[in-house]
């Protein structure tokens, strides 16, 4: 894969995944609070990662319980997967300045399937750090299943973004011919697992070692 891309891996939970995903060289790894997802974490799992940036997955939290999530897991960034306003990002970053000399990321996720929801985005541009591009489903996220990547060619704000969404083993050619001014990394989660929140590492190397 593009070496210049940021590699996310989400939906982790297991100490001896984590560790065999952390050292596959991915630059941010996700761990879902939120409790309807098959990969929720319920309780902090035995191993952290250290040489990768940590993400908290959040929908329509409380603030409050973001940052004590924060302190408690000591998360790089937070992804908002939910219906938050920009009023309330505002809000967020304001307690997120409390976390020391350096506060998390924002990243907002956006459920796409036609170039009108990418209307949603622009209230929020700027305002965070990413967007994230995920597919629209059922759920929040983790649905499995792929949008037409060339409806990004209707977006034209100044946030960079992750493409998300059914991203799998099979994929690594049409992410290396895509391309976007804004387009800054990819968020791998359901169709790399063996189970939800277990990932193939054969799978994962297979596809990140990709030319």
């Amino acid at each position: 894969m593009d070496t210049h891309q940021i590699i996310k891996v989400c939906g982790m939970r297991d100490a001896d995944n984590i560790r065999a995903v952390e050292q596959l060289g991915v630059d941010y790894m996700g761990f879902i609070f939120w409790p309807k997802s098959k990969r929720y974490v319920s309780e902090p799992p035995v191993y952290l990662p250290t040489r990768c940036k940590r993400v908290g997955v959040f929908v329509n939290a409380l603030p409050d319980d973001i940052l004590r999530l924060v302190n408690a897991y000591l998360l790089d960034a937070v992804q908002l997967h939910g219906q938050e306003s920009p009023h309330y990002i505002e809000c967020l970053r304001k307690k997120l300045l409390q976390c020391g000399d350096v506060p998390p990321l924002l990243i907002k996720a956006f459920n796409i399937a036609t170039p009108d929801d990418l209307d949603l985005t622009r209230e929020y541009d700027t305002l965070v750090d990413y967007f994230l591009f995920d597919t629209k489903g059922k759920q929040a996220g983790g649905n499995g299943t792929q949008f037409d990547w060339s409806v990004l060619e209707h977006y034209h704000g100044q946030t960079p973004f992750f493409l998300s969404g059914g991203i799998g083993p099979d994929d690594a050619e049409r992410i290396l011919a895509f391309h976007h001014p804004q387009f800054r990394g990819i968020d791998l989660n359901s169709r790399f697992e063996t189970a939800p929140g277990l990932k193939d590492i054969n799978k994962l190397r297979n596809f990140l070692n990709y030319e």
